[in-house]
């Protein structure tokens, strides 16, 4: 595997994020000081942290090197808003532009908010990793069923 496939990859085995999980988060959830992850409003409805992986850091930051110039330029456009969670777009006024709250990975194309009349860019869509995945397997000649979920089961949180 290669490219945003790749990296989404190596977070699930390495954090043991479901891959929505992982799809949905924010770059504010990123500390790279503390190699950790901020997993909110997950499957149980309950946030929690997981460990970044060191191993996966430079290629991480280069990866929101690019995110970051694909908002600026829809900032440019007159677009880079995203949907914030629950209440926040009437608490935070623009934070829905502000670079912290967008998608760690965006999608490669924008999208029309017919009920806010913008036009957003949502996070990569998760079919697009599971594809990935399943033609990797091909590739690779194995026998046995490999999804996305595959890699959140083989990740051991040492820490426990």
């Amino acid at each position: 595997m290669q490219g945003v496939s790749r990296l989404v990859i190596q977070l699930l085995y390495g954090s043991g994020l479901r891959l929505l999980e992982c799809l949905r988060l924010r770059v504010k959830d990123l500390d790279f000081a503390r190699y950790e992850i901020f997993v909110r409003d997950p499957k149980g409805r309950r946030d929690r942290v997981t460990t970044l992986p060191h191993a996966v850091e430079t290629e991480l930051r280069a990866h929101l090197q690019s995110a970051r110039q694909i908002h600026d330029a829809d900032v440019r456009l007159g677009f880079g808003s995203v949907v914030l969670p629950n209440a926040l777009s009437g608490k935070l006024v623009n934070a829905d532009r502000d670079w912290l709250w967008q998608w760690v990975f965006p999608a490669t194309s924008r999208y029309v908010d017919v009920d806010a009349g913008t036009e957003r860019r949502h996070h990569l869509h998760e079919s697009a990793v599971q594809r990935a995945v399943h033609e990797a397997a091909m590739r690779s000649g194995l026998t046995k069923r490999v999804t996305c979920h595959t890699f959140r089961h083989s990740f051991r949180d040492i820490g426990t």
